[in-house]
């Protein structure tokens, strides 16, 4: 898994025009997975737009058509207009999870942590 020191961090804002243009053809899901197994089991940089359009093809979708996608400007207003809501609802790390549309938990957490987290969501001892 590629989470070490080691590890660098890419600028996914293509990934995410690439997840906007799979959900437009009923992929997102697997597009996110294949995303995710480029990135962290196979060491991959996901922000070359080559490594993008194979992330499309190994899931069926047309690899032409995803390199001509983000060589354009298709799907940036939508990612941006994403971005803007999920910061104007105090998300500014990620990971991020939203429990319940209500409950944040912010930031890389350890199992432990996470786990009580959703242990004090699920108590309702949660501060409003």
């Amino acid at each position: 898994m590629n989470r070490g020191d080691d590890s660098l961090v890419y600028n996914t804002f293509d990934g995410h025009r690439l997840i906007a243009w799979a959900q437009e053809k009923g992929r997102q899901p697997e597009v996110k997975a294949a995303l995710l197994k480029a990135y962290f089991t196979d060491g991959q940089n996901i922000a070359d737009r080559k490594v993008l359009a194979d992330v499309a093809a190994s899931v069926g979708l047309d690899r032409a058509e995803a390199s001509e996608v983000l060589a354009s400007d298709r799907f940036v207003q939508e990612v941006r207009e994403e971005e803007a809501l999920w910061v104007q609802r105090g998300i500014n790390s990620v990971p991020a999870v939203v429990v319940n549309e209500r409950y944040l938990i912010s930031g890389g957490q350890p199992p432990e942590v996470f786990e009580q987290q959703l242990r004090t969501i699920l108590s309702g001892q949660v501060r409003d």
